[in-house]
Parts: C-alpha cells; structure tokens; sequence
C-alpha cells in the first residue's frame, strides 16, 4: 500500500523517464486524471489514456522526448505538499517557478490546476506539485 500516491505518480514517470521508457503505467485516482491532463495541456508529456481495469484504472502516459538530444520534456517533478506536512497557499503567495519557466498544480475548492489559473480566479489551495 502506498501512503502518498501523489509521490508515487511523480516518482513513477521520473523512474520512466531515467530508463528512457516511451510509456509508464500508473494506478489511477480522479485527482492523478486531473494532474496527467494539466500535464498534457501545458505540453509535458505526448500523450495519455486512462483505461479501466474492472479494479483501480491505470493511466497510461506516453513520455515526450526531445527529438535531436533525447532529453525529456520534464527536466525536474518536486512534490510539495506531503501527508506529514500540508503546504497551502493563497493567490498572493505562488512563486513563479523556474522564473515563469515551470508550473505549480494546486489543489484547489474549484478542482485541480496550474498556479496561474489559481491566480487569475483569486483562489489559493494546496500546493501539490512543481514540473519544469
């Protein structure tokens, strides 16, 4: 049993990544769909399905690369938040991260998203996550 499933989704595709997989298998959750489909959409990774399994679901991610010197398109995954140790923060508190260059998905009341969503609707929340 995993006590923190958002450490192991982070550790899973940085795993994948340092082995040079295409493909990674995760166990699915509602709040792992929401930060894999934040991931697509600011360009992290090349693809995603999530298919049901008759028990949990799996998300399958397929890593993007880069074409010519074959480095990832996640350059770093840090976890922020942690069962031992919550981090909250408000719309004035979001650091950019990387100068501008990453993003920060938050757990917000109104659902999952990047900190400059969170910003622009004046809501805080739980921050999970940083991806450069």
């Amino acid at each position: 049993m995993v006590t923190d499933p958002i450490a192991d989704f982070l550790t899973r595709i940085r795993n994948a990544q340092m082995a040079n997989h295409r493909i990674v298998e995760i166990p699915a959750s509602n709040l792992k769909k929401h930060m894999t489909k934040i991931l697509y959409e600011k360009g992290y990774i090349l693809k995603y399905k999530f298919e049901d399994d008759k028990k949990q679901g799996v998300i399958k991610i397929a890593l993007k690369y880069d074409a010519q010197t074959k480095e990832p398109a996640i350059k770093s995954l840090e976890r922020v938040s942690r069962p031992g140790l919550r981090q909250y923060a408000g719309p004035s508190e979001f650091s950019r991260t990387k100068n501008g260059l990453g993003i920060a998905i938050i757990s917000t009341s109104k659902g999952v998203m990047t900190d400059k969503e969170a910003k622009n609707q004046n809501i805080g929340g739980e921050v999970l996550c940083y991806v450069y």
